[in-house]
C-alpha cells in the first residue's frame, strides 16, 4: 500500500520503519527535517496519492496545522488515520474536515510507548466506521499487538484519555511510595520485591522500575505530552459536567514539573519533585 506518515517523533518514526519493513511504499514527513528514509520535505508531496495517511503529532493544534496543509490533496479512496492523542471534541471537528474532501477518517489513538512501537506491541483504540477498520486491518495489525474497536467517532479518544489518566495516577503514586520507602531507609530491591507480590503490582511499575532505580529520565513518553493529555481529559470531563478532582490535583503536580524545565523528559521524572526533598 502507498502510505504517508506525518510526524516522525518517537512513535511515528518507529511505525514508519516497521511499515517500510513490511513492504509498503512509505513517504515520511516531519515539521522539522531530519535524516530519515523516504523523507519528503513537502507534506503535499508525501500525501499525494497515498492510500493511508498516518497523522501522529503532539496535540490538536499540530493536527490542525497538518490537516490545513494537506486538505487540498485529499479525496476519495484515501484514509486519514488520526493517531495523535486529542479529545472527542477535536476528533469530530477534524473528521468533518477530512470527510468533506471525500476522504475517510479513522480515529486511531493508541497505547504503548517507544519500546512497544519498535517491537510491534502498540495497542490501537479505533473509532468510526467498522468497515473502515477492517479495510485498514492489513496495515495496522502487523505493527500492533491488538486492534480494539471502541465505537463511533470520539469514543476512542475518550478511552485513550481515560487510560492515560490511569497511567499518570499509577506513576505518581509509584514515585511517592518509593520516596516514602527510600526516606525510611528501605532499599529499592526490597521495595520492588514487595511490589511484585502486591495487588498494586502493574505493568507500568515493571516498565519504569529500571528508570526509577537509575534515576534515568530520558523520554519514553514525555512529560509535556502527558500534561497535555491530562488537560484534554479535564476539558472533556467539563463538557460532560463530570467532576474529576483527583485528575485536577494530578495536573497541578504536572505543572510543577513543566515549570521545573522537565517537559521533554520522561513523565516518570516527576520523581525528582520528591528526590529534591
Amino acid at each position: 500500500m502507498n502510505i504517508a506518515v506525518l510526524g516522525l517523533g518517537i512513535i511515528g518514526s518507529a511505525w514508519a520503519k516497521n511499515l517500510i519493513a513490511d513492504g509498503h511504499t512509505v513517504r515520511c514527513w516531519n515539521r522539522t527535517p531530519g535524516d530519515f528514509p523516504n523523507f519528503h520535505p513537502s507534506i503535499q508531496s508525501a500525501v499525494d496519492k497515498a492510500e493511508a495517511i498516518f497523522v501522529v503529532v503532539s496535540d490538536p493544534s499540530a493536527v490542525q496545522s497538518v490537516l490545513g496543509q494537506i486538505v487540498s490533496k485529499l479525496g476519495p479512496g484515501q484514509v486519514v488515520i488520526q493517531s495523535s492523542t486529542i479529545s472527542p471534541r477535536w476528533t469530530l471537528r477534524f473528521a468533518e474536515q477530512v470527510q468533506q474532501t471525500g476522504a475517510s477518517f479513522l480515529e486511531a489513538p493508541f497505547t504503548g510507548s517507544k519500546i512497544a512501537a519498535q517491537e510491534r506491541q502498540t495497542v490501537y483504540y479505533l473509532g468510526g466506521d467498522i468497515e473502515l477498520v477492517e479495510k485498514m486491518r492489513p496495515v495496522l495489525k502487523p505493527i500492533s499487538s491488538a486492534l480494539l474497536y471502541v465505537g463511533p467517532l470520539g469514543t476512542a479518544s475518550s478511552l485513550k484519555l481515560a487510560m492515560n489518566m490511569n497511567i499518570a495516577s499509577i506513576a505518581q503514586i509509584l514515585c511517592e511510595s518509593l520516596a516514602l520507602c527510600r526516606s525510611s531507609g528501605i532499599s529499592d530491591d526490597v521495595f520492588f520485591e514487595a511490589l511484585s507480590r502486591n495487588a498494586a503490582h502493574s505493568g507500568l511499575s515493571d516498565l519504569k522500575q529500571s528508570k526509577l532505580r537509575k534515576h534515568d529520565y530520558s523520554p519514553q513518553f514525555a512529560l509535556k505530552h502527558m500534561d497535555k493529555d491530562l488537560r484534554l481529559a479535564l476539558e472533556t470531563a467539563a463538557d460532560l459536567a463530570l467532576p474529576i478532582e483527583h485528575t485536577q490535583a494530578l495536573k497541578n503536580i504536572y505543572e510543577k514539573g513543566m515549570a521545573a524545565g522537565w517537559r521533554d523528559d520522561d513523565f516518570i521524572g516527576l520523581a525528582r519533585l520528591l528526590e529534591e526533598r
